[in-house]
């Protein structure tokens, strides 16, 4: 896929691939594409060249069939200014798959307080009810622009337990996020763009198997340190794992390795062990 904004490139010749039953997680700075790529496959933005497939539909065609599988939760939106239950009545028939008792549910469990109209709420009240609403839509394509920006840490934590419960084997969830910390136990899959390109793409399992994270207060047995960050005991180090040892992904030292060390990663990720 080729996109861009008037003289300004974004993407040039990317490929990607996304699967039901998964979680990903899109990283990179701001201002390199990520809002970009998700409304191009909901069909908000169209490529210069290239195709995008969803489900056996071109997004830009924009059919009904497609459009009910296909839910969007932007950075920036508006709502406005009705009861909770007026917004559902006038959006829920566009979504064959809503399930009223899920919603509620999830209002519950965001304790949003539903006697108020939608401008009455703050910001991050009024994202909890996006947020509920687009996950009781059941859609098979879910794309989420930076959602737990906004929530405060105990709202963080109950998205990602909402979160956490919604994802079944027929859903496709996309995240843009750069809060990786707010995730890191959600995510399925890593993709991270820079620059216009598709420098990682992998899973967390295979990140997992190729990588380990470390805190040491002696580096100095360590000979391949891919990143490395001080502290005042010690380092924080992402090294090769050749010692096949089981260590947390930590996406925030991934992310810094990856956009820091990208010819490393490469080389990490496409060596082949020996049988």
């Amino acid at each position: 896929m080729y996109f861009a904004y008037k003289n300004k490139k974004v993407y040039n010749d990317i490929s990607l691939s996304f699967r039901p039953g998964y979680i990903y997680g899109l990283m990179g700075k701001n201002g390199t594409g990520k809002s970009t790529l998700l409304r191009s496959i909901c069909g908000l933005l169209f490529p210069d060249k290239g195709s995008i497939n969803v489900s056996g539909f071109n997004p830009a065609e924009r059919k009904p069939a497609f459009l009910r599988e296909v839910f969007i939760v932007p950075e920036e939106f508006y709502l406005p200014d009705v009861s909770v239950q007026k917004y559902v009545r006038c959006n829920a028939p566009f979504y064959p798959a809503f399930d009223q008792a899920q919603f509620e549910n999830y209002l519950k469990e965001f304790e949003v307080p539903v006697g108020n109209t939608l401008q009455q709420m703050s910001y991050g009240q009024k994202k909890k009810v996006l947020i509920a609403f687009a996950l009781a839509c059941n859609t098979s394509v879910l794309l989420m622009d930076e959602p737990t920006n906004g929530l405060d840490i105990l709202s963080k934590t109950q998205f990602r337990k909402v979160l956490a419960g919604a994802i079944d084997e027929s859903k496709c969830i996309i995240i843009s996020t750069h809060q990786v910390k707010d995730l890191e136990a959600l995510i399925d899959y890593v993709t991270i763009v820079d620059e216009g390109k598709i420098l990682f793409d992998q899973s967390i399992d295979e990140v997992s198997s190729k990588l380990a994270f470390k805190f040491l207060q002696d580096k100095s047995s360590e000979t391949n340190i891919l990143y490395e960050e001080q502290t005042l005991s010690g380092s924080v180090l992402v090294i090769p794992n050749d010692d096949n040892e089981s260590t947390k992904v930590d996406l925030e030292l991934l992310y810094k390795t990856v956009v820091t060390n990208p010819s490393a990663i490469q080389q990490v990720f496409n060596h082949s062990p020996k049988i």
